[in-house]
């Protein structure tokens, strides 16, 4: 299959499967793009290919640095809930002919990879419980 143009890809993607924003499959090709030159660092051969994990584990470092606390947000409305909906996109943009597999990849790759909640929404929380301030003397407050 040859390459097409990505942004061809994008809207077939789209219109082929529309759970995902094309606002979603153009920060996937980034975190691609990010993650190949990460995995490339202290390397003197050529990265050929990113697994599933891989994959996902540079989209959660991607998203932090781009969106920060914003990341649940943004994805919900792009359609992302799950490290699966990640692999989807990926597949997606093979059929188009984005992207491109070896003979091993499969959907499974990207199960279960990690929760949303814990990847994008703990970082963000109090490292300490607050507690909550004392009432004053002489309030109903308990």
């Amino acid at each position: 299959m040859s390459k097409v143009p990505f942004e061809q890809a994008v809207q077939d993607a789209v219109r082929h499967d529309p759970r995902y924003a094309a606002d979603a499959y153009i920060f996937l090709r980034d975190a691609l793009d990010v993650t190949i030159k990460t995995l490339q660092q202290g390397r003197t051969d050529a990265i050929n290919h990113v697994s599933g994990s891989e994959l996902c584990e540079g989209v959660r470092e991607f998203a932090l640095q781009q969106f920060g606390p914003m990341v649940p947000t943004i994805f919900e409305a792009w359609g992302l809930a799950t490290t699966r909906d990640i692999g989807e996109m990926v597949f997606n943009l093979i059929r188009t002919g984005a992207f491109s597999r070896s003979d091993s990849d499969q959907i499974e790759d990207f199960e279960n990879i990690y929760q949303f909640p814990d990847a994008f929404e703990k970082p963000f929380l109090p490292v300490r419980a607050i507690r909550p301030a004392p009432a004053p003397p002489g309030s109903k407050i308990k």
